[in-house]
This record gives C-alpha cells, structure tokens and sequence, in this order.
C-alpha cells in the first residue's frame, strides 16, 4: 500500500501546560489518574475560552484527538466551582442516540468522582427518569434536537426554571447538523432557549470534519450575540496509506464460485458479478483482525455482509462479518458493537454512516470503502475511524466500473466513479472539506417551528412568532411577507386559525399533528414494518410500501429468512430462517456532489499523473478513462454529439446541473442529468452551442421562475401545507444556483 495522504496530527502538545492549573484540583487529580503526561493541543486551547464563559467555543480536530473531553474539563471545573440550583448545568446535543448511550458512559465514570449528575433523554430512556429529572434538574442533561423539542412542546412552562442556571451546551458532530432540516429546528431551539432563560448561553461546538469555519461559526450563532472563539488541532500529520483497487463488472456467469452457482443464487446479475471479487479480496485481506467496511446503500451492506458471512461458513471458520445500519433493530446494533468493542477476537462490520460519527468502537485496523465515498468530509470521518495511537490510518477504496462495449454511451466510458473518488482523495490531501452550505429556507422546517411555539406558550401572536424565528431568530431569510403567506396557508389547511385577540392557536389538523409522536422530528419518518423471527426476536424494520407476503425470501441483518406471516395491523412481518433470499432495495439518495470535485476531475482528466495509491486494475481503468476524454476532445469543448443528439459536460457540482438543466427544459429542451454529463435529446450539437451562445444574462431566468417551472416540490414533511408560490421560493433556495449557472454558461459560450 502507498502511504500518499498528507495527514493530521495525532502527537500530543510537547510544550508544557499553560492553561492546566487553572482546572479544578478534582479535575486535574482525574487526569493523572489517567496517567496523562500532558493535554492534547486542543484540550490546552479550549480550557480558557471556556471557562470565561462568555463566548461560543468551535473545537475541531480529527476524530479521536480528545475533543470531548477539551470540551468537559472546563466545562466541568466550572460546574464544580458554581453548581446550578434546581436547575440542569451543561446540556450536550448529539445527532445518535447511540451517541449519547456512548458518551453517557464516558462522562459517568469521570462524572461519578465528581458527584456531578448525568442523565440522558432519548427515546428509549424510561418515563420514570425523565420525571425525576424534571422533579430535581441538575448536572449534565444528554439530548438529541427530538427530545428537546418534546420539553418545549410538553414542559414549555418549565423551560425557564429547567435551564435557569444552564452554563453552556455542547452540540456534537456540527458538521451533521449544518444544512439539513435537523439542524435549523436546532438553531431554533437553542434560539427559544436563549429567550426562555432571557440570556445567550455560550455554545460549544465540535467536529472532525468543517470546511469552512467562519460559515460555521455563523450557523453556530447567526444573531453573532457572542463572539466565537476557533479551536484547530495543531498536531502533527499522521500516515495514511490508501489504496483504490479498481474491478470491471462481470456477469454471474463468468464467476467461478461455489457461492455464485446459477442454481444456488439468491442474486441477479446486477447484484453480483464483481461483488464477489470484491468479497473474496476484503475475506483475503481483513479476516484476523478488527475493521469496518463502509458501504453507501444498505442494500450493499446486506449483500456483502451475507457473502462474506458465508465464505467464512465455506472455510468452516467462525464468523467474522457483521452488518450495521439504521433499520436494524437496535438490540442487534448494540451486540455489533459490542463484538467489535471487544478486541478478543476479531469483528469486521460492514455499515453505512450509521457508524461514521463518534461513537467508541476503539481501534480497528483499517476501514474499506466499497464505492465513492459520499463526500470529501465523510471520508475524512471514515478514515479517523483507523490509525489510532499513533498508527497509520489503512483505508483501501473498491471501485467497479462498468466492462466497455459498444453500446455504452460516452459519459459511462469515462469512468466517472474512480475520477470521482481520485479527486475526493486529491482535496483531502489539501485539506478542503465541502463547507457548510445553509442557504436554504426550510420552511417546512418553520411550520413545526411555529406550532411548537403555540404548543409551548398555549398560543403567541404573529408578529412575537415572527420576531422569535425569524427577525432575530435562525429562519432570518424569510421576510414579514412570506412570513404572512405561510400563515395564510397554513391557516387554509386547518393548520392554524387565529381568534379574536389574535393569537395564533392550532386548528383541529394542526392539534392532531402536534399531538402525534412523530411531531418531535423535522424530517419525514416513514411507517414501517417490524420484522420479528418466529421466538420474537426484533431484527429490524423496513417501509411500509415494501412487498412483504408470505413466502417471499430475504437477506436481512446478515442472515436469510422466508417470510412466514404479514399481520398488516399490527405491521408485523413473522420470519423463520431460510437458505434463500434476496437483500431488501432500501430508498435514500447520496449527496449532493461539490462544485470542487467535478472541477478537481476535470484536472485528473486533463493531466498525465498516474497517482501512486492505484492498484493495476484501477491504473488501467484510469488510463481508459483519458483515452476516451481525449478522443472526444472534452478538454477543449464541453459539448458533444451523441446519438442524435448532445452531451454536455458543465464539471459543475449537482446545484449547477440541476439548474442548467431545469433553464434548458424551461425553453423547450428534453434533458436529462446522467452523472457528470446533461443528455440533451433530439437536438444536435450545432444548435446546442448556438443556444449557449445567444443566451446573454438578461435573458436568463430567475431562480423563482425556473422554480415555477417543476412540478412536484413536495420534498419536506410539511411541504403538502405551502402554496405554489412558497413551494416555488422554498425550491429554489435549496436547489438552484443561478448566479453560478451564469458563470459555466459564459465558459460554455
């Protein structure tokens, strides 16, 4: 393997502790019993800014260098110094359940030396916890945004005294939140806590993985109340050998397996073919030692998990290929993770992000990637997972790509996948993430907003719920107008009404929505199946829209079963175990690819370098994918015949795509995204280039106008509740960028 990745610091400070002396003693006294010799560069940072509880604090440094307890070592000698009274210290807000089971168990054992409280709020902590919590609030409260958004919908005349003498809040993994719909209902959150308490509590951040960090201090604190102090990790740079090993597909026919056997597989074609060359390398490479595999579908995670699982039942050794992701029940997540905890014996996992973020497995010697990786942040996430303690971190990248014939399209002969995944290693080596982008409006987002504040002071004028969200508060680019609009909608739904003396109150379809359980989360949670094993064994859940009937076979938590009972009631599926079966198809779609990457691509394309992490099959793949590059001359001219038609390859991110393609639809285009390139049909190359050409700005389209033009933006869990013209304003936030558009129009004129 090559060691090429320039790396990050995994070396303790070497200059003695300024900063050290001013912990409490009882804190100080916990760390030499952990035989410390010294504190880690951000732990020595972060102690003053934190303990002069006055500003916002980002902590960012890879995963695994000592951010959490950078973080609580201050935070906890403050606690020390100035117990709260009858109210919660230090709340922490993690993206995982499992995230906070993990860090409750951290924090307990330095805690209980302490007499300092810790508790935890989820959905699986019992109601006679949180009871006595709310009875006697102290210590440090673990949380997700749902829970939290359940204290101010049921407790909200509580919150005041709950958080009085609150001192600061930890949000874990930030980068998760940035962008998405999770994170604004956070921001809002921590804005009406704010409010609540008549006070800005100081925030503390921290990540692995941001791109940007004066974007994230603004997402952190838009109202910029507090300063925000920034603390990186200045540690040395750690060894990272990478390799990607480039696979042409093949037919099932052409693998000689005992498991590929036409009679005896459960897989079509498209399920198998190079998977079982892939299989057969990671059983040769990682069986013996403890590793995870990160796959981007669960799909993929069922199908190499029961491969593998059966090469080691076909060695007549023991197994040591393990499945984990979201629609596993919880019980057997846990018992994975206690397998790989355990460093008795060996355990390799093969999981989605469901293992990405910061939970303790401890060490494992080295992560694979089936597959691009989802973005440039998240591999850097994976790869913390390995080269602990001073190792080097051991990644190795499986790529497949498609075997060339003569009906493959051009695009497809470029081997986009392994470009892709070269360009995302070559920005990790300079260190650039994608930064966090927030521009959305997420007005879905701000309908639960707004009925959460109803349900937390029994109703609120339109004007305070404006002032509170928007004005001052995190939804700060929705104006008064639009603000009026969405009431007005929501109001024509029985969402909301409005009485006499003008108080907006929920209307009977609103007091149902807040009433039900699923209120709490932003996102849309689809009903599901519980498939349960004849004994009663929970396994797992999978949608409801999913054809489950007697007799059909399946591959699920890395074991085949047959589907014995479907009690459509209840939403149970019973299952007996089988020796057939086929991995459930699982919806999700990948991240939005980064202007960056395609243009870091582009530069592959155009260069000669053969990058030295290659194995000879990828070096191949590679040298294919310039060879066909050059032939249609794609690094002079960004347009291209094909079949009647035209390619044109913008070397944009997805946002640019999307709205070059949704512009071109609008006057009268048939288009088509497929991949790195927009398929333009029925239209020549000619007229193509002359559209670009005679396409001046003042002709190009407004983002709302383009907006207008799509019909389904139902995309949020409240979306069905906004008009047209919302739908339109709230599209175009999130999925068009005009202004870089008319940039790559100019280039491709």
């Amino acid at each position: 393997m090559n060691s090429h990745l320039s790396s990050f610091d995994s070396s303790a400070n070497q200059e003695d502790s300024k900063s050290f002396s001013l912990l409490d003693e009882r804190i100080r006294r916990w760390v030499w019993e952990q035989q410390w010799t010294e504190l880690r560069d951000v732990q020595e940072k972060a102690i003053q800014p934190i303990l002069s509880g006055d500003t916002d604090v980002i902590i960012s440094s890879p995963t695994a260098s000592g951010k959490t307890e950078a973080a609580f070592l201050p935070i906890l000698t403050r606690v020390l110094q100035s117990p709260a009274v009858d109210s919660i210290d230090v709340v922490y807000i993690s993206p995982l359940k499992a995230l906070i089971n993990d860090q409750f168990d951290r924090l307990d054992l330095l805690c209980e030396h302490l007499n300092v409280s810790v508790s935890r709020w989820h959905g699986d902590v019992s109601q006679s916890k949180k009871r006595f919590l709310l009875e006697d609030p102290k210590g440090i409260l673990l949380i997700t945004p749902e829970s939290l958004e359940s204290l101010f919908v049921n407790h909200g005349t509580a919150i005041p005294q709950l958080f009085s003498g609150i001192k600061c809040i930890v949000i874990d993994e930030l980068h998760s939140f940035i962008g998405s719909e999770r994170g604004r209902q956070l921001q809002s959150l921590l804005r009406r806590l704010d409010l609540s308490i008549n006070r800005s509590v100081p925030r503390i951040a921290l990540s692995a993985t941001l791109g940007d960090m004066p974007l994230a201090s603004i997402y952190l604190r838009s109202d910029k109340k507090l300063p925000c102090a920034i603390i990186q990790s200045d540690m040395n740079q750690q060894e990272i050998k990478i390799q990607i090993r480039g696979y042409l597909s093949k037919p099932i026919l052409n693998v000689k397996s005992q498991l590929c056997e036409v009679e005896d597989s459960n897989y079509s074609e498209d399920e198998v073919g190079d998977r079982i060359e892939i299989a057969t390398d990671l059983y040769r490479t990682l069986r013996g030692e403890s590793n995870l595999i990160f796959a981007n579908r669960r799909t993929e995670v069922e199908i190499y998990a029961d491969i593998l699982r059966r090469m080691c039942e076909e060695n007549c050794v023991p197994n040591e290929f393990w499945p984990h992701h979201g629609s596993l029940s919880k019980d057997l997540r846990e018992d994975v993770e206690a397998i790989i905890k355990d460093k008795s014996r060996p355990a390799t996992v093969v999981c989605t992000t469901t293992l990405e973020m910061g939970i303790d497995i401890g060490a494992v010697s080295s992560i694979a990637q089936v597959g691009s990786p989802p973005s440039v942040a998240s591999l850097r996430q994976r790869l913390g997972r390995s080269g602990r303690r001073g190792q080097p971190a051991v990644i190795r990248m499986y790529i497949q790509e498609d075997e060339i014939t003569a009906d493959t399209p051009p695009q497809d002969r470029l081997r986009s996948d392994l470009f892709q995944t070269i360009a995302m290693i070559e920005l990790l080596t300079q260190g650039w993430y994608e930064p966090p982008i927030d521009t959305k409006l997420h007005l879905s987002t701000l309908v639960q907003q707004i009925l959460s504040l109803i349900a937390q002071y029994g109703g609120i004028r339109a004007l305070t719920a404006w002032e509170i969200l928007c004005n001052s508060g995190p939804f700060n680019a929705v104006d008064k107008s639009t603000f009026a609009k969405l009431l007005r909608s929501l109001a024509s739904f029985d969402i909301l009404m409005q009485d006499s003396e003008g108080l907006l109150l929920p209307g009977k379809k609103g007091e149902r929505i807040v009433n039900h359980y699923s209120f709490y989360t932003a996102f849309i949670t689809p009903e599901e199946y519980q498939l349960v094993t004849q004994e009663g064994k929970a396994v797992g859940s999978l949608p409801i829209d999913y054809p489950l009937v007697p007799g059909v076979f399946l591959i699920f938590a890395g074991k085949r079963w047959e589907v014995v009972d479907v009690e459509i009631d209840h939403k149970i599926v019973i299952l007996k175990p089988s020796k057939g079966g086929r991995p459930p198809r699982f919806g999700g779609s990948g991240k939005s690819i980064h202007d960056k990457i395609r243009q870091e691509m582009f530069s592959i394309y155009s260069s000669t370098i053969i990058p030295p992490y290659l194995s000879p099959c990828a070096r191949d793949l590679l040298t294919e994918g310039r060879k066909y590059f050059k032939q249609m001359e794609l690094d002079k001219r960004r347009i291209i015949e094909y079949s009647g038609g035209a390619l044109l390859f913008p070397w944009r991110g997805d946002r640019v795509m999307n709205t070059l393609a949704i512009g071109m639809i609008a006057d009268g285009f048939k288009v088509s995204m497929e991949g790195i390139a927009l398929n333009v049909l029925n239209v020549n190359r000619d007229k193509v280039v002359e559209y670009f050409f005679n396409l001046p700005p003042k002709k190009t389209r407004s983002s709302l106008e383009l907006a207008s033009t799509i019909t389904n933006k139902v995309e949020e869990k409240y979306d069905q509740f906004l008009t047209e013209d919302l739908l339109d304003i709230n599209y175009a936030s999130s999925n068009l960028s005009v202004i870089d558009t008319a940039e790559i129009i100019k280039e491709i004129a």
